[in-house]
């Protein structure tokens, strides 16, 4: 192990013996008090020493058997050292390749700044390499979706439309205006790979026809209808395959994510569906009328909205391939135009539906909360927290 308190947060002293890591709410902790030495101690957790040379360091300074030691206990509990060389083998192959890394620093800092454990930030970021995420829809939510997710590191993104390149689909970070008049899905496999930071290794899991099972699917139609209210029959496939997916869109002028799909565990889109034709007995008949008419009007779908709306999907999708809680589980956002005020609604399980997710409601713990998901040890820890070193002893 080579220790480095983490780059991310921001370092600065409150009084001459109590440091403050970090600024924002969620990842500030104060040490103190600490002693001269303990201090000029810290400015060697540069990720350059391993331990026996920082315990030898430690000796030189004046500071007690066990001090050296106690101290990295401590502040690596606290979620403020990292390793510069732990991850394990996919995170040195990372490391090695430097024009990739030189990309995904920012991405590789974040990740150290919200993940406790030593390493843990390096471990998932090379695990975004390994990851197979499909995007349905290259319209201005979709593209951008995808593009964010390949620039984020996810080693392989696929994405699927048909039809060709509309003016109206052109957004920044998606599809370009050079492309209006392509086919949308080769348009949008060209702006995956213009935003990916290297190509990634094979995979192990990689099946003889090049391709690894997929670890989420982002439904980001075109038709905003089809996130808002989403055809049950359109997501049987990956219900039946267990594959998790995200929907994602701009309706009306009103951004919509969610909910995040886990087969069997959490509300789909027959969910869905179910408890609005309870709630309002004209649901099915006005939802056949809208579906069956004529779709050649441009889409309400401004450029800043549909950037907000496939950021925060991208978000999302990226917090679940790394592990975190899924937050759009049996939920989903709506966003209008112009007030901008997020409505959060919460989506759940019917009993009629097939999906079965009612009855996993009913019986134990999820398959996928806890299994696909990390509790953070870290969230113990928030706000300031002192360490509690004084003097020369711990």
């Amino acid at each position: 192990m080579h220790p480095i308190l983490k780059p991310a947060l921001r370092r600065g002293w409150r009084d001459l013996n109590t440091v403050q890591f970090g600024a924002t709410r969620a990842h500030a902790r104060v040490l103190g008090p600490v002693d001269t030495a303990t201090g000029s101690f810290l400015t060697l957790l540069d990720g350059t020493r391993g331990l026996p040379l920082l315990r030898e360091e430690g000796q030189r300074m004046g500071l007690p058997d066990g001090h050296v030691d106690r101290l990295l206990h401590r502040l690596a509990r606290a979620g403020l050292l990292d390793d510069a060389t732990g991850g394990g083998p996919a995170a040195d192959a990372l490391r090695g390749r430097t024009e990739v890394m030189d990309r995904l620093r920012p991405d590789l800092a974040a990740l150290s700044a919200i993940t406790p454990e030593p390493s843990q930030g390096m471990r998932k970021l090379a695990a975004r390499r390994a990851a197979r995420v499909r995007v349905q829809g290259t319209g201005r939510v979709g593209a951008v979706v995808a593009s964010v997710l390949s620039g984020a590191g996810v080693g392989q993104v696929e994405v699927m439309d048909g039809g060709c390149v509309e003016p109206w689909d052109v957004a920044p970070g998606g599809l370009p205006p050079e492309s209006v008049g392509q086919r949308r899905d080769a348009a949008a496999r060209t702006a995956v790979r213009r935003a990916a930071p290297g190509r990634p290794p094979r995979h192990p899991e990689d099946r003889g026809d090049g391709e690894r099972p997929l670890s989420l699917v982002v439904l980001a139609p075109r038709d905003g209808l089809d996130v808002f209210a989403p055809d049950p029959a359109s997501a049987e496939p990956l219900i039946a395959a267990g594959t998790p997916h995200l929907y994602a869109g701009v309706m009306e002028g009103t951004g919509v994510i969610g909910p995040l799909v886990l087969p069997g565990a959490t509300a789909c889109a027959g969910c869905l569906a179910a408890h609005r034709a309870d709630s309002d007995a004209a649901w099915p008949r006005m939802l056949a009328q809208w579906r069956s008419g004529r779709r050649h009007q441009v889409p309400a779908c401004d450029l800043a909205l549909a950037t907000t709306v496939a950021g925060l999907a991208a978000a999302h999708a990226l917090a679940f391939l790394d592990g975190a809680e899924p937050t759009l589980a049996d939920a989903r956002w709506e966003v209008p135009a112009p007030g901008l005020t997020w409505h959060r609604r919460r989506e759940r399980a019917h009993a009629s539906c097939p999906c079965g997710a009612s009855e996993q409601v009913k019986g134990s713990t999820s398959p996928w909360i806890g299994s696909r998901t990390t509790q953070w040890p870290g969230n113990r820890l928030r706000g300031r927290g002192c360490l509690g070193f004084g003097g020369a002893h711990v």
